[in-house]
């Protein structure tokens, strides 16, 4: 379980987050939301200790996360940034391997257990068949999907992705989504910044939404996603019906 007590993230004299508190849970889908410059993906790197807090704790399992070594973190959560730069001509399968580095040993070298976990991942995710292409030559589709791989390899319990739809089309953008899903169903908490809000209803067990770094509501999608709340905090005029296949929440914007 990762929780937040009373968190403030700061960039010089800018405060991103003002005082935020929360729990999410584990073991469920959590989208963060909210419009534009509000916090999200500030949010997710300070839950990852990618951002330093200037005040209050994130804890891991009631752990603050300054306890923690670098490859102990490593092993617990992975995140997965908005922007995503390979090293020139690096083939998929190295970048999936890249994923093992918190357990290799000081000789750096994969274990024959390692190279299974590495092969299971680039087939969970449809690029072992791109194992040998280097990472620039492939599609934006693509692309993602080996560095979800990586992620996968890590192995980690918690998975932090941070706007993975972004840039993609939306037919790949329903296969990252289910790709999301199936994570989850092997017993990892997922964490995601989102901007499609009816994606994150259909997909996501739980919603935190932001404005202006605070914490506005949190909950189930059917108990916090209603019109109120998109007026006040997406300054959005819509109707909130049932999706009539997924049985979530989903607005139409007027």
């Amino acid at each position: 379980m990762i929780s937040a007590k009373n968190i403030s993230v700061s960039y010089g004299d800018n405060t991103i987050i003002d005082d935020l508190t929360l729990t999410l849970p584990k073991g469920k889908i959590t989208a963060l939301i909210g419009p534009n410059g509000c916090g999200k993906s500030t949010l997710l790197k300070a839950l990852a200790r990618i951002n330093k807090v200037t005040s209050g704790e994130v804890l891991l399992d009631n752990k603050p996360l300054g306890r923690f070594r670098d490859k102990e973190l490593a092993k617990e959560l992975s995140l997965l940034p908005q922007v995503l730069v390979a090293p020139e001509g690096v083939s998929v399968r190295r970048l999936v391997e890249y994923g093992r580095s918190p357990y290799l040993s000081h000789w750096g070298k994969l274990s024959q257990e390692d190279s299974q976990i590495v092969m299971q991942a680039m087939q969970e995710t449809g690029v072992n068949d791109l194992a040998n292409q280097s990472v620039d030559s492939l599609s934006g589709g693509q692309r993602q999907r080996a560095w979800i791989a990586m992620v996968l390899a890590q192995d980690t319990s918690i998975v932090m992705l941070d706007e993975p739809t972004t840039y993609l089309d939306l037919s790949h953008q329903i296969e990252l989504m289910k790709l999301m899903r199936e994570m989850n169903n092997k017993g990892k908490t997922v964490i995601v910044v989102l901007h499609d809000l009816n994606q994150a209803c259909r997909y996501c067990d739980h919603l935190v939404v932001l404005k202006e770094g605070k914490l506005v509501a949190q909950g189930e999608p059917k108990a916090v996603f209603n019109e109120e709340l998109l007026r006040h905090v997406f300054s959005l005029n819509a109707t909130v019906i049932q999706d009539p296949i997924a049985d979530t929440p989903m607005c139409i914007a007027y």
